[in-house]
């Protein structure tokens, strides 16, 4: 990991689909504040306007498909935006930062989905990012269970359905599955990985009590 710096108010929510990130990001979100700090909720890809559009041409289907390594770009090209302008001035003002995916993601989705090499991702990470989470919440869920979650909010979607990534079959998700679990292995010291099997309520619960641990300690 080196040349990147760790920032402990900066906090990044992971998982595959279905896992329940919004539901914990919210309920992080409320415990910081209702603590008095000023807290920045954001996501990846995405968190400034040209991020988000950038996010747009990602994962709306009826775009040209992506190469993976074209894919791999953006998705680094809209976390530089983001980090430059959303989450660096946030942390320096004395903010807290959650952040629905970060970099963990990409050697997920891009490294174990796409079978990117890592190496270039580490490279990417390290030149354009050189910064990472001190707390990574990993929302850990079977991808039967979590797929079954994510039909309903994909019906309520209309005609648009599941984004590109999402369409992808249970074997690319498997892999990032995975994947994220060898990097929880690797980095026991950054990684909380939670049951994200339970009902949203107890992994919410879960994950407050995980970020009190962590800020007390870090205090």
């Amino acid at each position: 990991m080196t040349g990147l710096r760790s920032h402990p108010r900066f906090v990044s929510l992971e998982g595959g689909e279905g896992a329940g990130k919004t539901t914990v990001l919210h309920a992080l979100r409320d415990a910081l504040r209702e603590d008095g700090a000023e807290v920045v909720s954001t996501r990846e890809p995405g968190g400034t306007p040209l991020a988000e559009m950038i996010r747009d041409l990602l994962l709306d289907p009826g775009h040209e498909p992506p190469a993976a390594e074209t894919e791999l770009l953006l998705m680094f090209a809209a976390r530089a935006q983001h980090v430059r302008e959303t989450i660096l001035p946030a942390l320096e003002r004395g903010a807290w930062v959650i952040c629905d995916r970060f970099t963990d993601s990409s050697y997920a989705y891009q490294g174990g989905g796409r079978g990117l090499d890592a190496g270039l991702i580490a490279e990417l990470e390290r030149r354009v990012v050189g910064l990472q989470p001190g707390l990574t919440l990993l929302l850990d869920v079977d991808i039967a269970q979590g797929r079954e979650r994510t039909r309903g909010r994909d019906l309520a979607r209309g005609a648009n359905g599941p984004d590109r990534i999402e369409r992808e079959r249970d074997e690319f998700f498997e892999r990032v599955r995975a994947t994220y679990r060898a990097r929880a292995d690797g980095e026991p010291a950054r990684f909380r990985v939670i049951d994200a099997s339970q009902p949203a309520q107890a992994v919410a619960a879960e994950a407050v009590a995980r970020l009190r641990e962590w800020r007390d300690a870090a205090a």
